[in-house]
């Protein structure tokens, strides 16, 4: 299987790429999904993660236009299209990459 590469992305996906990228460390909260894919109407909360003496600021991946994407966030855009309609309560994002994500839904009983 060939690499996937940001260029292959939808415009919403690389919104998130860069977004992600930018924070670098941190979280994103209540992140709207509609169809499958990131949505930005209202725009998520943004909580940044300071670190005294560390990396702040963005990625240097942030100013490259097309690269292989990691497959972290392979994974982050499969979990998007799986949960299809709905809201991510937060995406936690380390070194720019997605680390782990919380989504609430409605008890299957």
């Amino acid at each position: 299987m060939r690499d996937k590469k940001k260029s292959s992305l939808s415009v919403s996906q690389r919104q998130l790429v860069e977004l992600m990228q930018e924070i670098n460390f941190g979280c994103l909260k209540a992140l709207v999904v509609q169809n499958g894919e990131p949505w930005f109407e209202p725009p998520p909360r943004i909580v940044r993660e300071l670190k005294f003496g560390g990396e702040n600021g963005p990625r240097k991946e942030h100013s490259i236009e097309d690269f292989v994407l990691k497959s972290q966030v392979t994974e982050l855009f499969e979990a998007l299209s799986s949960l299809g309609d709905g809201m991510v309560e937060s995406l936690e994002v380390k070194h720019g990459l997605p680390f782990k994500m919380r989504v609430e839904g409605e008890a299957m009983i």
